[in-house]
C-alpha cells in the first residue's frame, strides 16, 4: 500500500491529543463544544463517506446530547478514556472511540484502531476503516441524522 500525501486533515488526525479519562472533563469538553457558536464542525462516522459540509449548531447538540448517552450507556465504567481532544479549551479536533470496538486503543500500536466518530473544524478525508459502520452503529447515525 503506498503512502497517502500528507493533508491538513491527517496531519491533525495524528497529532497531539488529550484524553478525556474523567467523565467530567467529558462534560466540560461538551460544554466548550457547545459555546461554540460557528457552524464549522464536521462529524465524521468513520466508515461511512466523509461529510461535505459542516454540521449545523442543532445537528451538534443533537449528536453530543446522543453520543454522550452512548457512552455513558455502553461504556458501563467510572471512568470515561473513550474521547480525545486535540485542546480542552479550543478544540479543533475530537476523537471518540466507539466502546464495543476498541481493539488496542491504549499504548503503542502499529495499527490502533480508528475512532467511531471524529468531530473537526477540517474537512475530514476517507480514513479507509478496515470495516464498515455495524448495523446497529449505521441506524443509530441514520436516525440521528434524520434519515431513518
Amino acid at each position: 500500500m503506498t503512502e497517502q500525501p500528507a493533508d491538513p486533515f491527517r496531519s491533525a488526525f495524528r497529532g497531539r491529543f488529550e484524553n478525556m479519562l474523567r467523565w467530567e472533563q467529558l462534560d466540560a469538553l461538551w460544554t466548550v463544544l457547545r459555546n461554540d457558536a460557528e457552524d464549522d464542525w464536521y462529524i465524521y462516522a468513520v466508515g461511512d463517506a466523509p461529510p461535505q459540509q459542516t454540521a449545523s449548531t442543532t445537528l451538534l447538540n443533537n449528536f453530543l446530547t446522543e453520543i454522550d448517552q452512548l457512552l455513558r450507556k455502553e461504556h458501563d465504567k467510572d471512568y470515561c478514556g473513550v474521547v480525545f481532544t486535540d485542546s480542552m479549551q479550543a478544540p479543533r479536533f475530537v476523537k471518540i472511540f466507539d466502546p464495543n470496538h476498541l481493539g488496542v486503543s491504549c499504548g503503542f500500536s502499529d495499527h490502533p484502531p480508528l475512532p467511531g466518530w471524529i468531530l473537526s473544524k477540517l474537512p475530514p478525508v476517507d480514513l479507509e476503516a478496515p470495516i464498515s459502520l455495524p448495523g446497529n452503529r449505521r441506524r443509530w447515525w441514520r436516525r440521528l441524522l434524520g434519515g431513518d
